[in-house]
């Protein structure tokens, strides 16, 4: 059990960690999925600040956390997923659905997840 939590942390860090590079690395052309243009230098450098920032952090921290088998570091890409994964409610009362509106909120409803499981599953008790 154990390990295939831990094997399911890994894998979605790594998957936030390569979209944190896409944005980092090729930010115009990574936008496109998340339905936003870059607007000049001012928009790209936003887009290559703020975005690795989210996904380097949250994917690290899952990472990290599962291997240190810590579950207060699964905290945080919980705290981070779970407001991104709220702020896509509000923008769904708000605004209504779009076109695959589920496929983003389902892989940050699995980081949230897995993050809390992996939180109390993972921690080494000596008792």
């Amino acid at each position: 059990m154990r390990l295939i939590l831990t094997a399911l942390i890994f894998i979605e860090g790594l998957f936030f960690l390569v979209m944190g590079l896409g944005f980092l690395v090729m930010p115009a052309s990574t936008v496109t999925s998340f339905h936003l243009a870059p607007d000049g230098a001012g928009g790209l450098a936003v887009l290559r600040a703020d975005f690795p920032a989210l996904f380097f952090v949250g994917g690290g921290a899952m990472i990290w956390g599962a291997w240190k088998r810590n579950g207060d570091l699964l905290l945080v890409p919980a705290a981070i997923f779970g407001i991104a994964l709220l702020g896509r409610f509000v923008s769904l009362l708000a605004d209504g659905p779009y076109p695959q509106f589920w496929s983003p909120m389902i892989v940050e409803a699995i980081a949230v997840i897995l993050s809390l499981v992996g939180s109390r599953v993972l921690p080494h008790r000596l008792t």
